[in-house]
């Protein structure tokens, strides 16, 4: 054997390595769009900004008191909390109510969305009555349904230092205000002081997860359960994680199947609490973002949960009526995938996420926030798109515990955009491509605190768990403070450019919630922001040569003896049929797939309509497959034709227009 040839035998393990790295790079090398690409596709979308009415006279603040023990990361602690939800709350028809979650007077306010009928009430603040507050809660975000099943808007409120908290219309009300619902524990109470568990949700869903044709409530916590995280008379009794990446010491979650409701001037809810459900390490992640989707066809949500400091898990939903069962899936390993961008495997920092086919295979697909800041913490968002080759195969896949879902985020241009959180997939100008807005940035002061902060990401696990081991993240420290709202739009080669700064969307600001909805009827998707500790804002879309569009607003058959609003009372807007699923097919042939969401994302809530963008030059008639479970858990399916357009359909065992 020559002397080179004994070289290169010594060196196989080396060369290969090297070459698996160079392949590596060149499959998933990053994309960046140029600045002409940018004002290119710049041009196709528009959005005005508009201030949001909020209530007056409640003093501000710009941190919270919390645990004596949490005092030097007191900031940290309060980087949470903004909210923000869209919804038909007053029966008009439009998605133009808003509820948010506002940080500096820690307050859940509804509120008019801007615009033409900005006037029809003020806006108030959500007063929970009877029912035992203090000084060491704050609720951490609003989600609307219809928890009584009177074909009324409510609103679930979810908080830090108590259990959620129910607000249900009440039948006899005549307006929008404070006094039009009756607040309701969640979980029920003594009278009194406080006797609950002591919560710190930071997500919440809401789905039919058993199939028995009513709405459960999925709660997801972050800090451990008892934690008084906002009482700052006690030292102790409270922790962080016990790991950077494998974190599962958080707070549990939990799961409430509905068992009855009534409506009237004294409307009620009950609800049954489902313990052990899922497995003590999957219950206790450090939870902050969720999203519910049937992804297989068989009409059960999955539920797919993004963890802060651990591996993210998707759920395939086995359930049957009464009995809730989930079955942990992963991702499958290649050389070419890292351990760290697999389904079940990650280690980054999830903060929410949301579903939408983008590749129009008819399977959902999945976008997930990270944090991911540049001489920062540089991880990766995930665009998760699907590797199955139909839903049968899929759904084969799934009931081996295989999740067949591949990352793209580098090579299609939405790996970066800074310390991501709340997540929104929808087409935003009827292109029939959809878009992604996303909610980015930390803590802002005017002391940069990133090198602290490198240094306890890279400490050992077994320090971390206690709040003395973590740096000084207080009044001032900023953290990813000046990062902006991203946009992602697609491009024709079918990568994606962030254009928030062209579309004038990057305010310096740290946000938390994007909600979604059609606001005034027109066809284009507004949205809102919440910023953290700052005013949220309402976005009108004022997109240029918008293609078309079909919109769908389904809900049930009206309950027995729910009757019909007296002259003066708002009417209902109806009970969504949340996890309905619309498959529309085009005269061309081009197919599209949307759902009625019960609440994706982190802590900002879409409206409950379907809302698919057609493109340019389509008239109809449209071909629209449905799928929905009626009040008694049946599934049903049936094939529409309809135009482009609004339609409002009401589905029990058929699917009629109203």
């Amino acid at each position: 054997m020559t002397t080179t040839a004994a070289w290169l035998r010594r060196q196989t393990a080396g060369i290969v390595a090297l070459a698996l790295m160079v392949t590596a790079f060149v499959v998933g090398r990053p994309y960046f769009a140029s600045a002409a690409e940018k004002e290119d596709l710049a041009g196709a979308y528009a959005f005005t900004p508009h201030s949001i009415a909020l209530p007056g006279g409640s003093p501000m603040q710009t941190i919270r008191k919390v645990n004596k023990d949490y005092k030097k990361i007191d900031a940290w602690i309060s980087s949470v909390g903004a909210a923000i939800a869209m919804d038909d709350l007053d029966g008009d028809g439009l998605s133009n109510d808003l509820c948010t979650v506002d940080t500096r007077t820690d307050q859940t306010v509804v509120t008019p969305a801007p615009g033409d009928r900005a006037d029809r009430y003020q806006p108030f603040a959500l007063n929970p009555g009877s029912l035992p507050m203090g000084k060491a809660m704050a609720p951490m975000g609003c989600v609307p349904g219809d928890f009584n099943e009177d074909g009324r808007a409510d609103l679930m409120v979810y908080l830090w230092g108590r259990s959620p908290i129910l607000y249900l219309r009440k039948a006899d009300a005549t307006g929008l205000s404070g006094d039009a619902f009756q607040p309701t524990e969640l979980v029920p109470g003594s009278a009194g002081a406080y006797s609950g568990p002591i919560w710190n949700t930071n997500v919440a869903t809401v789905a039919d997860f058993d199939g028995d044709g009513h709405s459960d409530i999925f709660i997801g916590n972050y800090f451990p359960d008892g934690s008084r995280v906002l009482d700052d008379t006690v030292s102790g009794g409270v922790e962080m994680n016990d790991s950077m990446s494998r974190g599962f010491n958080g707070g549990r979650n939990y799961f409430f199947r509905w068992t009855g409701g009534s409506g009237g001037a004294q409307p009620s809810a009950t609800f049954q609490r489902i313990d052990g459900v899922l497995t003590d390490e999957v219950s206790k992640g450090w939870e902050l973002g969720a999203t519910s989707v049937d992804v297989d066809g068989d009409q059960l949500p999955e539920l797919f949960l993004n963890n802060d400091f651990g591996p993210d898990r998707l759920l395939h939903n086995r359930s049957t009526p009464g009995q809730l069962k989930f079955a942990e899936v992963e991702g499958t390993r290649t050389p070419w995938i890292p351990k760290s961008k697999t389904i079940m495997h990650d280690s980054f920092k999830g903060m929410g996420s949301d579903a939408g086919d983008f590749n129009k295979d008819g399977i959902y697909d999945f976008f997930v926030s990270n944090i991911t800041t540049p001489y920062g913490i540089q991880e990766s968002n995930f665009h998760f798109l699907s590797t199955a080759k139909d839903k049968a195969d899929l759904r084969s896949q799934l009931s081996r515990g295989k999740a067949p879902w591949e990352d793209y985020s580098a090579q299609l241009g939405t790996a970066w955009s800074g310390w991501g959180w709340d997540v929104k997939i929808d087409d935003f100008n009827n292109s029939g491509e959809l878009a992604i807005a996303q909610a980015t940035g930390f803590v802002k002061g005017s002391v940069n605190r990133w090198a602290q902060l490198q240094e306890l990401a890279s400490a050992n696990d077994g320090v971390v768990h206690s709040p003395l081991s973590w740096p000084v993240v207080g009044a001032g420290a900023d953290i990813a403070g000046g990062q902006t709202l991203a946009f992602f739009a697609k491009g024709e080669d079918g990568r994606y450019a962030n254009i928030s700064d062209q579309l004038g969307l990057a305010v310096p600001v740290p946000t938390r919630g994007i909600a979604t909805g059609d606001a005034n009827g027109d066809g284009l998707l507004d949205f809102a922001v919440a910023r953290q500790f700052d005013a949220p804002i309402f976005y009108q879309n004022t997109s240029p040569s918008p293609g078309a569009f079909l919109g769908l607003r389904l809900t049930h058959e009206p309950a027995a003896g729910t009757g019909t609003p007296a002259d003066g009372e708002l009417p209902g807007a109806g009970t969504p049929v949340i996890g309905a699923q619309a498959t529309v097919t085009t005269a061309d042939g081009r197919t599209f797939t949307g759902r009625v969401d019960g609440g994706s994302g982190h802590s900002g809530k879409r409206s409950k309509e379907i809302h698919i963008g057609l493109g340019q030059n389509v008239t109809g008639p449209l071909r629209v497959h449905l799928t929905w479970r009626d009040r008694t858990g049946q599934a049903h399916q049936q094939d529409l034709q309809l135009t482009p357009g609004w339609h409002r359909l009401q589905l029990g065992s058929q699917a009629k227009e109203k």
